[in-house]
């Protein structure tokens, strides 16, 4: 190829130049592009440019003269290696991972699959309520107040979360669920939004204790809001109100509180000088 053969001819004086880095040529397959580049330092650059770049003018020329090519040009610009070292990569990759993490934060969260979280909600019910009954059982109660994180303030789910504790227990399972549906019990689950109640009076009890007058009487304490009562099932809600300092998590306490209080007037709950008044017993508390 005749501008190989020309580029051969001035590579010893573009080669001895002072200050060069690399010589090196370019041929695009596709357009037939014919590029020489020559890298030098800063400074040896500056004194090439001085002496007119030689041998270029001469080199330019010459191709010129060849048949078939179209155009000539030269360009200046800089080129630097940027590849990363392995401790370069790894402090880039860290820095990047940081970042995501950072990002998401402050992400919304993907709304979780309606029927994992109704899953996650009943076996957690279904546990709570082998456990308030055998903690009824062993302090002789009847009524029971306590709290469930999986529904997360939401009521409908709240509502499920009872329901597993009242099932009915199988004692043929290896792992026991519900089993306190003869228990009356106040239930409060805390979310970002509100709080959510639900109140349950088995019928056997119903003489006792009004589930409308409790729920009542109970929302009342924060400015809560009854959405539906009934003899057996009653719900109702306390909405977040942080200007008011209302957080579901911080009136959940002062609430069962509350409803014990409520409970204690009757003479259906035990006098008790604990400042906490949530009665949840977990697997550790059982042979």
């Amino acid at each position: 190829m005749a501008a190989q053969a020309l580029l051969d001819e001035v590579l010893p004086e573009l080669s001895s130049l002072e200050g060069v880095q690399s010589v090196q040529r370019v041929v695009c397959g596709g357009c037939l592009d014919f590029k020489v580049v020559t890298k030098l330092t800063q400074k040896a650059f500056g004194e090439w440019e001085k002496d007119g770049f030689a041998p270029e003018a001469a080199f330019l020329e010459k191709l010129k003269a060849i048949a078939g090519v179209t155009a000539i040009e030269t360009q200046t610009y800089t080129l630097e290696e940027v590849k990363l070292n392995k401790k370069d990569i790894k402090k880039a990759q860290d820095k990047k991972e940081k970042e995501e993490a950072e990002t998401g934060k402050d992400a919304p969260k993907a709304p979780e699959d309606p029927a994992k979280k109704l899953k996650k909600v009943v076996k957690e019910g279904g546990k709570r309520g082998v456990e308030i009954e055998g903690a009824a059982d062993m302090g002789g109660l009847q009524f029971f107040c306590t709290s469930v994180d999986e529904p997360e303030g939401d009521l409908e789910l709240l509502l499920e979360s009872v329901k597993a504790m009242n099932a009915k227990s199988d004692p043929t399972e290896e792992e026991r669920k519900g089993g306190s549906g003869h228990i009356g019990k106040m239930v409060f689950s805390a979310g970002v939004d509100q709080l959510a109640l639900v109140a349950y009076v088995p019928e056997e009890k119903q003489a006792q204790l009004s589930c409308a007058d409790w729920i009542k009487k109970v929302l009342e304490s924060q400015c809560g809001q009854v959405v539906a009562e009934a003899k057996d099932v009653s719900t109702g809600i306390v909405k977040a109100n942080p200007d008011k300092g209302v957080f579901p998590l911080k009136i959940r306490e002062p609430m069962i509180i509350e409803a014990n209080n409520f409970l204690r007037k009757l003479g259906l709950f035990p006098e008790d000088d604990s400042d906490d008044d949530e009665m949840v017993f977990g697997d550790d508390d059982f042979p």
